[in-house]
């Protein structure tokens, strides 16, 4: 059959209400301001400060970089095509956006299971962690998870980039998901579906897996802590940083870990929004202002 190459996708985004696209755009645009300011403000404390100077605090800034990147991937133009009449996307754009999307969420996948990780050191065997987590294990693991997640989005990207678009190009969704991209295709995309199942089942379902032994362990150690104050500070830490993560990894499995992608668009969009918009604006909350050490070098820069 002729196939008519598509140069660009048109993204029908939440709704076609202008008021309601009004109400959205403010929403979104207060939520990516304060993400923005929230991660770098973490970035600027953390590197201006010599007693953050540690492998925790710098896991941390590398995740708030990362969520900067993350976010901007997707919001800037979700944002502008809340505004625009024709809501379009090239298809290299699409593709890029694809890719970055893929990569920049896989490595927050490695990064939460090293910091998981370092947690665990620090907590269950902190009379090791000095010797352990050092500068070298550190830059190890922290540039092992940028270069993995690097080279994650490469085949899902290179595959949907390589199927047919006929002529029809609207995408029912506020970015380039894969879902979306695959009920679009007029290719046979079994095969696409299959690689892309097996690599999401194998990088969520894995990093989920350790994220969640070491807060256990963890949990287990605190247990064991005689001092009742302070089993109620480490639980209260830790408890926050496991909600982040479920609430990242809930939402990113129920969407990826799945034979087949028929989900609705609505529920699709919504559970879409939670990990690309909510989850990079929690992280500094959960992970810095409640931390008391962060607190005290925020105000002694102020």
């Amino acid at each position: 059959t002729n196939v008519t190459a598509v140069l660009e996708f048109r993204l029908l985004g939440f709704s076609s209400n202008p008021h309601c696209q009004i109400l959205l755009f403010t929403v979104f645009l207060v939520i990516y301001i304060l993400t923005i300011l929230g991660n770098i403000t973490i970035i600027s404390v953390v590197t201006l400060e010599p007693r953050l100077h540690s492998p925790m605090y710098k896991f941390l800034k590398n995740l708030s970089f990362l969520e900067v990147c993350y976010t901007t991937t997707i919001v800037p133009k979700m944002l502008a095509n809340l505004l625009a009449k024709r809501k379009s996307i090239s298809f290299s754009g699409c593709m890029a956006q694809l890719y970055y999307f893929i990569s920049l969420g896989a490595t927050e996948c490695y990064l939460l299971a090293v910091m998981a990780y370092d947690r665990f050191l620090a907590v269950c065997e902190p009379l090791h962690y000095g010797t352990t987590m050092t500068a070298e294990s550190y830059t190890r693991l922290a540039v092992g998870s940028w270069v993995i997640g690097v080279f994650t989005g490469f085949l899902p990207c290179l595959m949907v980039s390589r199927l047919h678009f006929c002529s029809y190009n609207l995408i029912d969704h506020f970015f380039c998901d894969i879902s979306p991209l695959l009920k679009l295709s007029c290719s046979d995309t079994t095969v696409t579906e299959a690689v892309i199942f097996i690599l999401s089942l194998l990088v969520l379902s894995t990093c989920f897996l350790l994220t969640l032994v070491s807060y256990l362990l963890i949990i287990l150690s605190i247990l064991k802590i005689p001092s009742a104050s302070g089993k109620r500070i480490t639980f209260s830490t830790c408890s926050s940083h496991l909600m982040v993560v479920t609430i990242y990894y809930g939402t990113m499995i129920s969407m990826y870990v799945r034979p087949t992608y028929n989900l609705s668009s609505e529920l699709n969009k919504a559970v879409s929004v939670l990990y690309t918009v909510v989850t990079p604006l929690l992280n500094p909350v959960i992970y810095s202002l409640r931390n008391k050490a962060f607190k005290k070098a925020l105000e002694k820069i102020v």
